[in-house]
């Protein structure tokens, strides 16, 4: 989640479907690295408002759509979706459901399960960073 007017974020959900998996939880708002934008394209992509972005293997994307060394060093997963929660043109949040240890390539029908839910989160991902008490 972020507010896209104080570039203050957190991860405040993290499913997993086991304990091999890392737990990426940051409960704290915190402002967002600055540099992140260029050391991420992903997350460049994100602030541009770009269409969500369908990585089927971190290991043979290319540079410009994924950071690889970012991506092993604070994720570790292999293939993900960097679904970006956009409301009245700003971004609110990313939603990014990934696996870990293999690629993955997305279905038709994948893709237009996360395109619906992305209507419908990024409503919601908005009201809640809105509900933050940022004082």
């Amino acid at each position: 989640m972020r507010n896209p007017q104080t570039k203050l974020g957190r991860v405040p959900y993290c499913w997993r479907r086991n304990q091999e998996i890392p737990e990426i939880l940051d409960p704290d708002w915190k402002p967002e690295p600055e540099s992140l934008p260029q050391e991420d394209p992903l997350f460049a992509a994100a602030l541009r408002t770009d269409p969500s972005v369908y990585v089927e293997d971190v290991e043979t994307a290319s540079p410009e759509v994924v950071n690889r060394e970012f991506e092993r060093k604070e994720f570790g997963h292999r293939a993900l979706i960097h679904s970006h929660l956009v409301w009245d043109g700003q971004l609110w949040g990313i939603l990014q459901p990934c696996v870990f240890g293999s690629q993955r390539v997305c279905s038709a029908s994948d893709r237009a399960v996360v395109t619906e839910l992305e209507d419908k989160i990024a409503p919601l991902a908005a009201a809640y960073v809105k509900a933050a008490n940022f004082n």
